[in-house]
């Protein structure tokens, strides 16, 4: 098993910035694939962005350039900057390993 739990999510104006955190505990050697998810009201869930073990990252088409996803192995913790955010990255964001595991989510509300 893999506990993850989120921080870092709050209310913030469009075009600030904010950086979400995910702390794995419990069996690390499973984490693998670390992922950012996000569910928007009304919305399905969609991947925001992954990290490889190694580094290799994939991003949604629409946080390509705003958002940058990063782990750290040794702290167990991966992180998402996200800048230049927009209403519509309003959601709950979700950690994720391998989209086996998850964490309980953190609100993100960007609104003037």
């Amino acid at each position: 098993q893999v506990q993850l739990v989120e921080s870092g999510g709050g209310l913030v104006q469009p075009g600030g910035s904010l950086r979400l955190s995910c702390v794995a505990s419990g069996s690390i050697f499973r984490l693998g694939f670390m992922g950012w998810y996000r569910q928007a009201p009304g919305k399905e869930r969609e991947l925001v962005a992954r990290i490889s073990t190694g580094g290799i990252t994939n991003y949604a088409e629409s946080v390509k350039g705003r958002f940058t996803i990063s782990r750290d192995n040794a702290q167990n913790t991966v992180y998402l900057a996200m800048n230049s955010l927009k209403p519509e990255d309003t959601a709950v964001y979700y950690c994720s390993s391998n989209a086996l595991f998850w964490g309980q989510g953190t609100q993100v509300t960007v609104s003037s």
